[in-house]
């Protein structure tokens, strides 16, 4: 970062690259959100965009304003003394489920369409992860910046490359029983979605926005990241609405439509998407441990930052499909609350 902080693109990038892991690029997230409504599913899509926007650039401007280090400024601000200390609770096992579930879809990767153990992927996301947390926030943003535009550019040519295969069908639905059971109308869907994502991305916003001086570079990199993410999802989900039939049992959906374009086009997509999982389990144990570890000796965030990645190793053995479909709606509930206590201040509280 220069000394005037981050730029619109590195803001834009941190924030798309927080919340696009394992759950987002495969199509997993969107399949189980928004594809079960069918039509609907675009409507809840671009109420998502809208929300993304608003509240991140909420979070960050925040960040700024209290020069925070995690989470924990941010969400007492928010929520209060009682609520936000029940919230720190759930954001601070939420980061680590996270981690737990980018973990776990990198296994999920490699066993699936690199032919090598699940095992193999689990060990070296969580090396990774660790060493880059282990070099500071600087480290973590730029890691997450430069791999973001990869990962757009290899959801938009698969996209197109398998709508041109088989054309987007927007009214159809995915088969009864492939979505949450926790997430019944598409607004919902649409509320819970952003707010788990934001929960997440909590752990990186905040202290970005501590970084960055002029509010409208905060507005303007939220702007375009709220945008991204939204784009992005709108193509996965026109690209799976052709295929929804096939998808039901499938963990990596827009990873087994690289497979149908081309092997060249599946490696590629799989590279790119073990990136991108990467940058979001970096965001996610940079926060995790960035909490635990508030107003300690740097020796002990090199041991927790350790001893966190293999943890989440451990639990990432759980299996991918299983950790999105409940603990992501389970937190997404929880999330509301900091969407409340965030909307409460800048639409009445803020002086």
């Amino acid at each position: 970062m220069s000394k005037n902080g981050a730029s619109v693109f590195k803001i834009a990038a941190a924030y798309i690259g927080t919340v696009v892991g394992a759950g987002f690029a495969t199509g997993q997230e969107i399949f189980q959100f928004f594809s079960q409504f069918g039509f609907p599913g675009l409507a809840g899509l671009f109420a998502a965009t809208v929300l993304f926007i608003v509240f991140g650039y909420m979070i960050m401007e925040a960040g700024q304003r209290l020069h925070a280090h995690s989470h924990f400024e941010i969400i007492h601000y928010a929520c209060g003394p009682v609520l936000g200390a029940a919230l720190d609770y759930i954001i601070t096992f939420f980061l680590f489920g996270a981690l737990s579930v980018m973990i776990a879809g990198t296994g999920a990767l490699f066993a699936q369409h690199l032919h090598m153990p699940a095992v193999l992927g689990n060990g070296v996301m969580a090396a990774f992860t660790a060493i880059t947390v282990l070099s500071g926030i600087h480290g973590v943003i730029n890691s997450i910046s430069f791999v973001v535009p990869f990962l757009l550019a290899a959801v938009f040519l698969t996209g197109i490359l398998a709508m041109l295969q088989v054309p987007p069908d927007l009214f159809a639905a995915a088969p009864a029983g492939s979505g949450s059971g926790l997430v019944t109308n598409w607004p919902l869907a649409a509320v819970l979605y952003v707010s788990y994502n934001i929960l997440l991305s909590l752990a990186v916003l905040g202290p970005l926005g501590a970084n960055v001086r002029e509010k409208k570079t905060l507005l303007a990199g939220a702007f375009w990241g709220g945008l991204g993410l939204g784009a992005g999802g709108a193509m996965i989900y026109l690209a799976l609405s052709g295929h929804l039939a096939e998808l039901g049992g499938v963990e990596l959906p827009m990873v087994y439509l690289a497979a149908k374009i081309s092997f060249p086009c599946q490696i590629l997509y799989t590279v790119v998407l073990v990136a991108e999982v990467y940058t979001t389990a970096v965001g996610s144990l940079y926060g995790f441990v960035a909490r635990i570890t508030k107003n300690r000796h740097p020796a002990s965030k090199t041991a927790a930052t350790l001893c966190t990645a293999a943890a989440a190793f451990c639990a990432g053995r759980a299996g991918f499909a299983n950790l999105v479909g409940f603990l992501y709606p389970v937190i997404g509930y929880s999330g509301i609350i900091l969407l409340a206590g965030l909307a409460d201040i800048y639409l009445w509280r803020k002086k």
